[in-house]
């Protein structure tokens, strides 16, 4: 098993193989995690000896941290496209289907995941799999709709929690809750995404089935990168 300081080593390597493709005038999305950080991390003396980037950050801590890097920051508010986006992930596919939402900002990640022409995923090899589901997949919800959320995600065939943090439930930055859905099985991501979107209330969830361009994924070898195929 590898160890939790040998897992952010490579988390670290992950990301400063991706960082190569961040060019001089580009936007760039930044993250929420603890993989994402080292992006932050590693970027910030690029961008003191002059690299010209400006981030969209997808969180409130990765604004902080991005700040405090001195790396300027612009809000996606107005933004149809940026450069290139690179966050981490919960769970990751051979297809490049993902699951993410662990750090609870998965409703702006995927806002910005979709501005970006060009999406990278980085991870540790512990985040493959064979298939997604291990993991609870999030959904952020209106608070009023917790109920009506959850009923749909049990006839679905789930079951959801109530995320909690000190035993009061998850606040994101945008005020809303978190619902952790899990399944039997997901045989099907793509229905069930399409089944989760379709839910009044329900305002984003951690499957990321087509965003994923390319993942960087690290193991003790070495930094291995995975391209989308074009026809997808």
């Amino acid at each position: 098993m590898v160890s939790v300081a040998d897992a952010d080593r490579l988390k670290r390597d992950a990301a400063a193989a991706a960082i190569e493709e961040v060019r001089d005038g580009m936007r760039v999305g930044l993250g929420t995690g603890s993989t994402a950080a080292h992006v932050v991390q590693l970027l910030a003396p690029r961008v003191a000896a002059g690299l010209d980037i400006v981030a969209v950050a997808t969180s409130r801590a990765t604004e902080a941290a991005a700040r405090a890097a001195g790396i300027r920051l612009v809000a996606p508010d107005d933004l149809a496209a940026i450069d290139l986006c690179i966050d981490g992930v919960d769970e990751i596919d051979s297809q490049l289907r993902a699951l993410k939402g662990g750090g609870g900002a998965m409703l702006l990640e995927k806002i910005v995941a979709t501005l970006a022409r060009r999406n990278i995923a980085i991870a540790d090899a512990s985040k493959r799999v064979e298939r997604l589901g291990d993991r609870a997949v999030p959904i952020e919800i209106l608070p009023a709709a917790q109920g009506l959320v959850a009923a749909e995600i049990a006839r679905l065939g789930g079951t959801a929690a109530l995320r909690l943090r000190d035993r009061d439930p998850w606040v994101t930055d945008w005020g809303h809750h978190i619902l952790d859905a899990r399944f039997p099985d997901l045989n099907d991501p793509a229905a069930l995404a399409r089944a989760l979107s379709a839910i009044p209330g329900a305002l984003g969830h951690g499957l990321f089935l087509t965003e994923i361009d390319a993942l960087y994924v690290a193991r003790s070898d070495g930094v291995s990168c995975q391209e989308r195929p074009i026809d997808e």
